[in-house]
């Protein structure tokens, strides 16, 4: 089996350390499609030095070394085919506002693997710190096709209830054709967003845009329009991937209030409005 969980979960943490700097943080910022308009004082926070601040989904390419996507795949226990290999989920939680620039250690193991039947979900956890302490905790849940039935554990459900009522704010945002070839840039390599040949073995008609750009995108859009642009506000994030986004379609990024939260619905508006995030929640200060 390809697939060891016993393996897998006793498998020692692995620790690194990374960097980052002004110009990563901005690479990241306009990877998700800020500075549009360049001259408007609110996306000149997330691109001129003088002002940054850092959207704490950051956290999923500080280093810019492989994503949890990629390195849960070299751990003890894991012999997959990244071409049937999928991002299922990402969630994060922030311990204290990521700064600007910086060094910290990261730490990442797998904390969960579940049989789907038809398939396996690994949960590859990374905990972050600086001499300060710890800085973020990022699960990313990884969909391998193919690779369950052995018997094991399921695993929670991660579905919600559909917010109530009609949504407090709905913005769209416009991908551009070449979002995904910036984007990869702060690190995610896969050629599945890039590569026409790759991404028809993986069983897609053309590259498809990383799961985690349209992640980064979606926060942004509830901190600016929700949290008065104010990234330190943020406390975690999480999301379950729902369905793919292709370069130059449109999201729909729907927003309901909450006490101290805003669920969040995103949808493709091109292909009438299917679904791209769901189970979505932003937890705030």
């Amino acid at each position: 089996m390809p697939i060891d969980a016993a393996k897998a979960l006793a498998a020692e943490p692995r620790s690194g350390e990374i960097g980052w700097e002004r110009r990563d943080v901005q690479l990241y910022h306009l990877g998700i499609g800020a500075g549009r308009p360049a001259t408007d004082p609110d996306e000149l926070r997330y691109t001129l030095e003088t002002r940054l601040h850092v959207l704490p989904s950051f956290a999923t390419v500080a280093g810019a070394g492989s994503p949890g996507v990629i390195s849960g795949l070299s751990m003890p226990g894991v012999d997959v085919d990244l071409a049937k290999v999928l991002h299922g989920g990402q969630s994060l939680i922030l311990h204290r506002p990521i700064p600007v620039a910086g060094t910290a250690t990261a730490t990442g193991r797998i904390a969960a693997v579940y049989d789907k039947g038809k398939a396996a979900v690994l949960v590859m956890r990374t905990d972050v710190a600086d001499a300060d302490g710890p800085l973020w905790t990022n699960d990313a849940q990884i969909f391998v096709r193919g690779e369950g039935g052995w018997g094991g554990d399921r695993g929670p459900s991660t579905r919600l209830d559909p917010p109530a009522g009609e949504p407090d704010r709905t913005v769209e945002r416009p991908i551009r054709e070449d979002q995904a070839l910036l984007y990869r840039l702060s690190g995610d390599y896969n050629p599945l967003h890039a590569d026409p040949d790759f991404a028809k073995r993986a069983g897609f008609d053309r590259p498809i845009l990383h799961g985690l750009c349209t992640y980064g995108m979606t926060l942004k859009a509830v901190v600016d329009t929700l949290l008065d642009g104010d990234v330190s506000r943020v406390r975690s994030y999480g999301t379950r991937f729902a369905g793919v986004v292709y370069p130059g379609e449109t999201l729909r990024i729907r927003m309901w209030r909450g006490d101290g939260q805003v669920r969040v619905a995103v949808s493709a508006v091109e292909r009438e409005d299917a679904p791209v995030l769901a189970d979505t929640i932003v937890e705030h200060s």
